[in-house]
């Protein structure tokens, strides 16, 4: 019997692939390749700002190899505008220096092996969750900075291995089980999968990317042992290069490497660019699979790395800005407490088929009524990605960091059962002295509604000096010398604001 799997497309994808013509680049005058070069620049700038199209992404990569020089990827919302963008690079002056080695074409999509709720048109079954990931596959972002591995691919059709004979459920189970594989390189790779059956020689168009190149090599060569792999599946070849800014265009054409980075090692940052979802929570290579990064370290970051030194001084562990070998976001929200656990437990679910997601849970608070939703990732990524699932339920009001004046945050507190109710108590004692402190706003005693043993306490101040004032007391010296006997870990304290 068919069963095709149903399927639903998003954006329109060109990769064009170029050949430089060195020869004919060296024998030209100055002012020719000057203009060329401007005018690279101008298309590449335009594109990646995507100024010719409503929406989509753009960008260029530098490839290593006889195959092509240069790669000019588009995605758009419609065909035409691929079409338009490959004729405008041609009559660019540096487009006369080029010919197209090779192009591929074709369309993002998300099938039936995701979810069977959102095909049935039922939108009270398909959470918020679910909604941006599907999202994020049909209208991807282009990785900045990142290596780039791209081939073609399809199913087989032979005699004795016929992918298209199985049954819809024997091919959904082979999937999965090349899903979980996929999301074990989670936060290191991530990719666009795009169909081009009816648009191209192949079934499939897959591009992957990653921070380190031998990840690339890692996951195509332990997915293959997949049976949806290595039975069903043939491959074409493969392209690597590396994205660059088309600031670095003249770098590029010069032979000098690309990304250029400055004198502090960083390599230069891309435009705004189109493109507006970025989903990183571990990905599953090769065609009809499902999956789903940004950098930190700002001035903000090192405000808290100078806090944490300070604390230090204090003796007082402060972890890492948002944990301990974790990333943290945090929402408050005064939604009814049953319903606003419904709906994060659904995202959760979801949450919880990618490794780098650690844990989402909500707390009440003890004295008034209010709500935190806290979700902890192995990257800050994921937990940014997260955090934009998370701001979408019901009745949420503020993120943690971002209240006026100075948040601290002490996580973790993993209370000994014989214990938990002196430690409310000593919270309450706490709280009267925090009330009494000059700079104070509020302090909240969080409890996990699934886990009572489980707390947080968060603090609102006016600036940063009068928190500092209250970590230097006597009363918070006392109550972690009592907390060492009634916690059974160590609690963090971090800075939100």
């Amino acid at each position: 019997m068919r069963e095709p799997p149903q399927t639903d497309e998003g954006w329109y994808v060109l990769h064009d692939f170029r050949r430089i013509d060195w020869a004919a680049w060296r024998d030209a005058p100055e002012r020719e390749r000057d203009r060329a070069i401007e005018e690279g620049v101008e298309y590449l700038e335009r594109h990646e700002a995507v100024e010719d199209a409503a929406d989509g992404a753009s960008g260029v990569f530098s490839m290593v190899g006889h195959k092509a020089d240069l790669l000019i990827v588009h995605l758009r919302p419609t065909l035409d505008a691929l079409s338009t963008a490959e004729r405008r690079f041609d009559r660019t002056a540096l487009g006369a220096f080029t010919e197209q080695s090779t192009s591929y074409v074709s369309v993002t999509e998300v099938s039936g092996y995701v979810s069977d709720a959102y095909f049935a048109d039922d939108e009270e079954e398909v959470d918020t969750g679910l909604k941006r990931y599907i999202e994020g596959k049909l209208e991807p972002e282009i990785p900045e900075d990142q290596y780039l591995s791209f081939y073609p691919m399809s199913r087989k059709r032979g005699e004795q291995d016929n992918w298209y004979d199985l049954p819809f459920e024997r091919r959904r189970e082979m999937m999965q089980e090349h899903g979980e594989h996929g999301r074990e390189f989670g936060g290191r790779v991530k990719q666009i999968v795009a169909s081009s059956v009816g648009l191209d020689d192949w079934e499939w168009g897959v591009t992957l990317f990653s921070e380190d190149p031998t990840d690339l090599k890692d996951i195509v060569y332990e997915m293959r042992y997949d049976e949806a792999s290595a039975r069903y599946s043939e491959f074409g070849p493969f392209y690597v290069g590396r994205r660059f800014p088309p600031a670095d265009l003249s770098a590029f054409l010069a032979g000098e490497t690309v990304p250029t980075v400055d004198g502090e090692g960083d390599a230069h940052a891309h435009g705004e660019g189109g493109g507006h979802h970025d989903h990183d929570h571990g990905e599953s290579a090769h065609g009809e699979s499902e999956g789903h990064d940004h950098d930190h370290g700002s001035d903000e970051d090192q405000a808290e790395d100078g806090i944490r030194g300070e604390l230090e001084d204090l003796n007082i562990y402060a972890g890492k800005p948002h944990g301990e070998d974790v990333y943290a976001t945090v929402l408050y929200s005064e939604a009814d407490a049953d319903e606003l656990f419904e709906e994060v437990d659904g995202l959760r679910s979801n949450f919880d088929h990618y490794d780098t997601h650690v844990k989402t849970a909500v707390y009440d608070a003890l004295e008034r009524d209010r709500r935190a939703v806290v979700s902890i990732w192995d990257t800050a990524s994921a937990a940014d990605t997260a955090a934009g699932f998370l701001s979408e339920l019901p009745g949420i009001v503020s993120r943690a960091g971002e209240e006026s004046g100075f948040g601290t945050m002490g996580m973790f507190y993993t209370v000994k059962p014989e214990h938990r109710e002196d430690f409310v108590e000593k919270f309450e004692t706490v709280g009267g002295l925090l009330g009494e402190m000059e700079g104070h706003g509020e302090t909240d005693l969080m409890i996990n509604r699934e886990d009572e043993n489980d707390m947080f306490i968060a603090s609102q101040w006016r600036s940063k000096d009068d928190a500092m004032d209250f970590f230097r007391s006597d009363e918070f010296s006392d109550t972690v010398s009592w907390g060492r006997d009634v916690l059974a870990d160590r609690p963090r304290h971090v800075f939100l604001a």
